[in-house]
Formats: structure tokens, C-alpha cells, sequence
């Protein structure tokens, strides 16, 4: 162990000098160094690309994935980076914007009305993550080109002949040092990015090139009909709109000091689905402006009911009965957002929400009335999900009896309880099998690590009414033994654990089983899923003797990753795990169990769209979704694990 210092002076004082302070801490900056803030550095050269077209210098932007996916290149035909010289930084506006944190031309509003780019560090941020970064620019009849790699310039600028025309054209490599040597471009993440720019910018042509396949594809969105066009494309994905033809509502406001498009629906779906986005820039986390749409939506509707006498008997209307099913794509234009970090997931501005209130109530009413049919069958709908809840309700409240029961019997010979009365302290792991459930009860820490062991047969959530899922014995036990209950009267307060492990075995089987359990969380205990407490287990399948050493791999080719390593003549002795029963107590602490060593993935819902669909297609009754789903992807299989 490193002696520790006692002295504390200004030796030991320590500055961060031009871009070192990305490279030291990019999760400042782009969020974190996983796939997500890979992505982020591209999405930053893109959207200065948009900021052009969205203030009418540009019309077109082409992006490529090269071959091997770990390098881009995004061109814009905008008016191209300034590149006359900066005296007071003796160097051109090209390098000082590439080199230096908060500088660019968004600051002020005489260049750029409405930008997503904010804070003056995101192309500088792609320069110091980045092992190399080239750019070229179009501009005043010539082109102009320079080299950067690690936040520093790598060559001068220098002239390398005419142009025509005018724009920008940046490629870069993110560095393999601070995003791992495995991350890769995900080509159909960037492609549904792309699109959805397509759609919020009307006119704007977008091509994108993905040279990760063989041989290279090429496609070009361009979309006239803006969002509105965009909310029938998520309809088509979503399923059958619940009220007639025609009701995708559009609206398109410069009044009362906000820019705003919106484009809203209501389809069969039993939560809310909202895109949105401000300038150009999607806010995942929502922000004031949704927060002013889903006022704005409530009112509306409460006003309707109320002028036209449609308030259902025997059941109250919720907020949230209202906006069930809704599908919305909202996009606002913000001459000075807030954004919540330079992530610009979430808006901040406090006016914005009642600025968007304010257009949605009056627009949304107006158009109910004038669609009577319409407006009947969406109200309609919102009277069944209330009834429906009032259902769940009592099925939920019937649960929440049986689990009142088991927990004071303490649900023996099946909970292996922690000591810790903190739940932030406390982890529970949902283990596949008694023996597996035997090995983890004797490898666990007692004071912080509780066990259940599952019986029998997990059911399909997805499949099963609120009845069957309420009975089945295995379902109750888990929702007794985290003490929240489930559904509409679910509680997080009461969690009495902070992390929930789904420890599986590591085949086929074990995945199946880990998916019905994931169905079961997302369809009735979602919250547990959006606070981040819900992990899966990464158990290995084998273990590698080489000499004195031994290893431990997730699947074969981990496996085959290590005996190629394996130095000298030493020869491998392996052995794979039918299950997690064959492992030792020791074995399934040191591997799975110890927070020091173990491995676990965090569930989370990026697309919550897309989450939806995939469910249905691969757990719900239709099995025409999953036969599709097998033919197309059949020639994908190498072994079949059954």
C-alpha cells in the first residue's frame, strides 16, 4: 500500500491546462464512457451540422460509418467554420473552437436564433476524445484543412486549393484509451437518430452511408411532411390507433414567445410514449416543456368532459388515466434553454412550461371539439383505462394481503433474509434452483445479501391476466419479499432491498427465465426498473485452469479469448458449468456474488417504444411476431443450446 501524505499545500494544488480536464474526467462532459457517451461525441459533430440547416445556411448533411465502425465523418453544406485568424489568440478561429473550452458562436444570437449547441465544448470535446480528428473546410472560393488528435492541433492550417461552395466536413476516431478498445459506432442507434433529425427539420436531406456492412449501404431521409409524418410512422410501429382515421392531431405555434410543433395521438398502448425535443436536441429525460404538455393535455381534456357532460359513474378520472396510450412527438425551440448538462438530456427553463401549457390547452381543445367522433372515442378509451386501474387496484390490494401474510411468516425454507434493516445496504438475489439457491445462502454475506430460490415455473407475464399473475405462487413471493407491492399501489418507499439480482445459469435456459422475470418487472413493477435497482447476474459458464492460474469466462468466446492468451506450453484444463449448482459456495462469491469482484449488467429503458414492441413480439400471444422474428435471424445461429 502507497504511503499517504500528511502534508496538504499549494504544491499539491494541481491545474488542468487547455483540454486535460476532458481527458481527466470525460463523464463531465459527455455523461460517461460507455456506448451511450461514445455515441454522444458523434451526435455533438451532427447537431452542429443541424444548427446550420436550422437557421437556413444549409440544406443538406451527409454522415459515414467506416469500415470496422470505430471512425465517422459528418459533412454539411452550411457556411463552413470561420478560419480567419483570432489576434488576440494568434491562432484561427478553426483551432481555437477545436482547442478550446467555451468558445464558438452560439454565445450570441446574431449567428444562431435557435442552436442545440450551447456551452462552446462540444467540438472540442470530440477533438480531446478523439486519437485523431481532421477537418476541411469550404469557404470564400477555397479549402482549407487541419489535423488534431488528443485536443491539440497536429498540423497548421494550411490552403490545399479551390472550392466550390461552402461547408464542413469533420472525421474523427474516439480514442480507444478512454472508451475501451471494444466499443463500436452502432449503426442502426446512429440511423434512428438520423431519421428522426429528418422528420423534425422539414426540407433538410440527410444521407447516411454505413460502410460497416459488405458491401456498404447507403440511405437518404428526407421528410416533407415534419412531424406530423413522424407521429403516423410511430403509430405503424406502436400498433392500431385506438380512436378513428385522421385522429393524429399536429399543431404549429410562434405564439406567446415559444416556437413549438407538436404532433399527438392516442393508440391502444397502456402507458404514455412522449418524444421530445428542444432545437433539434432529443431531451430522453423530459424537462419543463414536457411537463407543460402533459398540463396542458390534462386540462384539455378535463375541460371537454366537464362543457360536455361525459363524466363517467363510479370511477374518478387521474391525470394519468388520461395520458394513457398518448403518443406525442413535441418539439420546441428555445432561444435560451437550460439544459441539465452538457448532455442536454433534460430542459430546465422554468418559463417554458407554462409557455407550452399555454398553446397546448387552448390548440387541444379546440381540435376536440371540432372532431366530435374523435374526441368521443378518446374519451372513451381514457374511461376504460380508469376502470381498468380501479381492476389492477384490487388485484394489486389482493397481493398485497398474500404478501402481508408470507412476510410475517417470514416465507420459510424459501427467503434467506439479510440482518441489515437498510435498504440501501441490502441486496437481494432471485436465484434459479434450490441448489443453486444452497451454494449462494453459504457464499453470501449474511449481514447485506438476502436469497430466494425459485421452484417452480416462471410465468409469462406478457400472456397472463392480472388474475393468473396475482395467484401464481412464485410472483407473490418475490413481490412479498420486496415489500413495495406492485402495479398501481406499488410504494418504492417500502423496497426493502436497493439492488435486485436476477442470478441465473448461463445458458439458454437461464436466459429464458431471466427474460419472463424482466417481463414481469416491466409490466407490473416498472418503477423498479427506472430507479435502477433491478441487475442481471453474470455467472461464467466456464472455468479455465492454465497452470496455477485460474479464469473465469461468460461464454465461449470469452473462453476462447483466454487459451489463446494463455502463455507458454501450459495446457488448458476447462470445464463448463451445466449450472450454477455445479459451483461452489467460494466459486459463486468470488465470481458473482462479491461487490469487489463480481460482474452484473444495470436494466435499463433507453426506448421505451421499442422495449414495448419487443416484449409483444417475443412474449405476448401473437406468434406470428415471433416466428418472423426466428426466420429472420435463423441463419445467425451457430449452436443451438436446447
Amino acid at each position: 500500500m502507497a504511503k499517504k501524505s500528511t502534508s496538504y499545500d499549494a504544491s499539491n494544488i494541481q491545474v488542468l491546462e487547455g483540454l486535460e480536464p476532458v481527458r481527466k474526467r470525460p463523464a463531465m462532459y459527455i455523461g460517461g464512457t460507455d456506448a451511450t457517451g461514445y455515441h454522444h461525441l458523434l451526435w455533438e459533430i451532427v447537431d452542429n451540422s443541424v444548427d446550420e440547416v436550422m437557421n437556413g445556411h444549409a440544406t443538406r448533411i451527409e454522415v459515414t460509418l467506416h469500415k470496422g465502425g470505430t471512425r465517422a465523418t459528418v459533412v454539411d453544406d452550411g457556411r463552413g467554420i470561420p478560419v480567419d485568424m483570432m489576434p488576440k489568440y494568434k491562432k484561427s478561429a478553426l483551432e481555437v473552437i477545436l482547442t478550446t473550452l467555451h468558445s464558438g458562436g452560439k454565445f450570441e444570437k446574431e449567428n444562431y436564433q435557435h442552436s442545440g449547441g450551447l456551452h462552446g465544448v462540444g467540438s472540442s470535446v470530440v477533438n480531446a476524445l478523439s486519437t485523431s480528428l481532421e477537418v476541411e473546410v469550404k469557404r470564400g472560393g477555397k479549402r482549407y484543412e487541419q489535423s488534431f488528435a488528443k485536443g491539440l492541433a497536429k498540423s497548421k492550417l494550411k490552403t490545399v486549393g479551390p472550392a466550390r461552395g461552402t461547408g464542413t466536413t469533420i472525421s474523427f476516431s474516439p480514442d480507444p484509451e478512454i472508451f475501451g478498445p471494444k466499443q463500436r459506432f452502432d449503426a442502426a442507434l446512429v440511423r434512428e437518430r438520423l431519421e428522426s433529425k429528418s422528420y423534425l427539420h422539414k426540407g433538410m436531406e440527410v444521407v447516411f452511408r454505413d460502410e460497416t456492412q459488405s458491401p456498404a449501404v447507403e440511405e437518404t431521409f428526407k421528410h416533407d411532411g415534419g412531424i406530423a409524418e413522424f407521429i403516423q410512422k410511430l403509430i405503424a410501429e406502436r400498433g392500431k390507433v385506438t380512436v378513428p382515421a385522421g385522429a393524429a392531431a399536429f399543431y404549429k405555434s410562434h405564439e406567446n414567445g415559444i416556437r413549438l410543433e407538436l404532433a399527438l395521438a392516442w393508440t391502444e398502448a397502456t402507458d404514455e410514449h412522449v418524444k421530445s425535443y428542444v432545437n433539434g436536441i432529443p431531451t430522453r429525460a423530459g424537462g419543463t416543456h414536457e411537463a407543460g404538455l402533459k398540463a396542458g393535455v390534462v386540462k384539455a381534456v378535463r375541460n371537454y368532459i366537464e362543457t360536455h357532460g361525459l363524466d363517467p359513474k363510479g370511477v374518478s378520472l387521474t391525470a394519468d388515466d388520461i395520458r394513457e396510450g398518448m403518443l406525442c412527438v413535441l418539439s420546441t425551440y428555445v432561444v435560451e434553454p437550460q439544459f441539465q448538462g452538457q448532455t442536454k438530456d433534460r430542459l430546465n427553463n422554468p418559463e417554458v412550461q407554462g409557455q407550452v401549457d399555454n398553446v397546448v390547452r387552448p390548440a387541444l381543445e379546440k381540435w376536440l371539439n371540432d372532431n366530435k367522433s374523435i374526441a368521443e372515442a378518446v374519451i372513451a378509451r381514457i374511461i376504460l383505462a380508469a376502470r381498468a386501474r380501479e381492476a389492477s387496484r384490487a388485484a394489486s390490494a389482493a397481493v398485497s394481503r398474500k404478501s402481508a401474510v408470507s412476510h410475517k411468516l417470514n416465507l420459510p425454507g424459501k427467503l434467506a433474509d439479510c440482518s441489515s434493516m437498510s435498504p440501501d445496504d441490502s441486496e437481494l438475489f432471485i436465484v434459479e434452483g434450490d441448489s443453486a439457491g444452497g451454494s449462494a445462502k453459504q457464499g453470501r454475506d449474511r449481514r447485506t445479501q438476502a436469497i430466494l430460490p425459485l421452484r417452480g415455473k416462471v410465468l409469462n407475464a406478457e400472456q397472463a391476466s392480472s388474475d393468473k399473475v396475482s395467484n401464481n405462487k412464485e410472483l407473490t413471493d418475490i413481490v412479498s419479499a420486496l415489500g413495495c407491492g406492485m402495479g398501481a399501489e406499488m410504494d418504492l418507499s417500502r423496497l426493502r432491498y436497493g439492488k435486485i439480482f436476477l442470478l441465473m445459469d448461463a445458458d439458454s435456459d437461464g436466459h429464458h427465465i431471466a427474460t419472463l422475470l424482466l417481463t414481469f418487472f416491466y409490466r407490473h413493477m416498472r418503477p423498479l426498473i427506472t430507479a435502477g435497482a433491478v441487475y442481471i447476474a453474470q455467472p461464467p459458464l466456464f472455468r479455465i485452469d492454465i497452470g496455477k492460474d485460474t479464469h473465469w469466462a461468460l461464454d465461449e468466446v470469452h473462453r476462447d479469448e483466454i487459451i489463446k492468451s494463455a502463455k507458454g506450453n501450459a495446457k488448458p484444463n476447462v470445464m463448463r458449468f451445466k449450472g450454477l449448482g455445479e459451483m461452489t459456495a467460494d466459486e459463486l462469491k468470488m465470481t458473482t456474488l462479491d461487490p469487489r469482484q463480481r460482474l452484473a449488467l444495470q436494466v435499463k429503458i433507453d426506448d421505451e417504444l421499442e422495449t414495448d414492441r419487443v416484449i409483444n413480439d417475443l412474449l405476448g400471444k401473437d406468434v406470428s411476431a415471433r416466428f418472423k422474428f426466428i426466420m429472420e435471424r435463423a441463419n445467425e445461429v451457430k449452436e443451438l443450446d436446447v
